[in-house]
């Protein structure tokens, strides 16, 4: 399976840009031979620009959503469709399951090839050093998963990386390929690459964490999107500019790898 990363560019609060810019970067992958793409987090209106998240927050059936589905469809890719600021009460009012009836969330959405919503993730872990994620949105509770193209694909969301057992149950789950839409800004260049590593390593599984490049008034997103494979290693990487990273991943390799090296077969709980 062919996996792309789309690390954008961003202009805060702009919804229309932003998703134009994201409908760019699905063609060019699909063009590519991309099976799966991965958008970052909260693209649409730049996460950093949370005095508009309450203007751009809407349902899951909101025309946002839609022209995600929409892409997926006219590409014939799987798309996990970044991170948006999903209201609450809308997604309730048309019949979803949310983890409260008021209030925004931090939501990721798979859509399959050919549109249809398969699997929904809210961030848990909302970022509270320098950052008003904490006082605007709130947490998901469940995990998702999701299979394709012989993984089972797992879902997290940037600052959710510093959290191991997040990941370790997404493994127990059978996730073997975790994709983390990101808002990941400088200097903590460091904790970014060593983090998405860590967790392919330590579940042994692929690791695609697709992070955005943007500048805001006062952060900066420092790319390096990246593909990691069960033993750690960068299949595909970037620097800090908007591109697409795109890499070659094999469910089988995931089998050959944890046979090779028991760790999680060896784990005592």
């Amino acid at each position: 399976m062919r996996v792309a990363l789309a690390q954008l560019d961003q202009v805060a609060g702009d919804v229309a840009e932003n998703l134009d810019r994201a409908a760019t970067a699905v063609a060019d992958a699909a063009d590519r031979g991309a099976d799966l793409v991965v958008l970052p987090e909260l693209f649409t209106v730049g996460y950093f620009a949370f005095d508009s998240y309450a203007r751009v927050a809407e349902g899951l059936d909101g025309p946002t959503f839609d022209r995600l589905s929409a892409l997926a469809a006219d590409h014939g890719v799987g798309l996990l469709a970044g991170s948006h600021v999903e209201d609450l009460g809308a997604s309730a009012a048309a019949g979803v399951d949310v983890p409260e009836t008021d209030g925004l969330a931090n939501t990721c959405v798979f859509y399959d090839r050919d549109g249809t919503r398969r699997a929904v993730y809210r961030k848990h872990h909302l970022f509270g050093y320098e950052s008003a994620e904490t006082r605007l949105l709130t947490p998901g509770e469940s995990l998702a998963t999701v299979d394709f193209e012989g993984f089972t694909v797992g879902m997290s969301t940037c600052y959710d990386l510093r959290f191991p057992e997040l990941y370790r149950r997404l493994a127990d789950r059978g996730a073997t390929l975790v994709c983390v839409p990101s808002a990941w800004p400088y200097p903590r260049v460091e904790h970014w690459e060593t983090l998405a590593r860590a967790r392919a390593i330590e579940n042994q599984c692929y690791v695609a964490a697709a992070n955005g490049a943007a500048e805001f008034d006062d952060a900066t997103l420092l790319g390096r999107s990246t593909v990691y494979d069960p033993w750690g290693t960068t299949l595909a990487s970037a620097a800090d500019d908007p591109t697409l990273v795109v890499a070659d991943v094999d469910p089988d390799r995931i089998d050959a790898v944890r046979e090779e090296f028991p760790a999680l077969r060896d784990r005592r709980e």
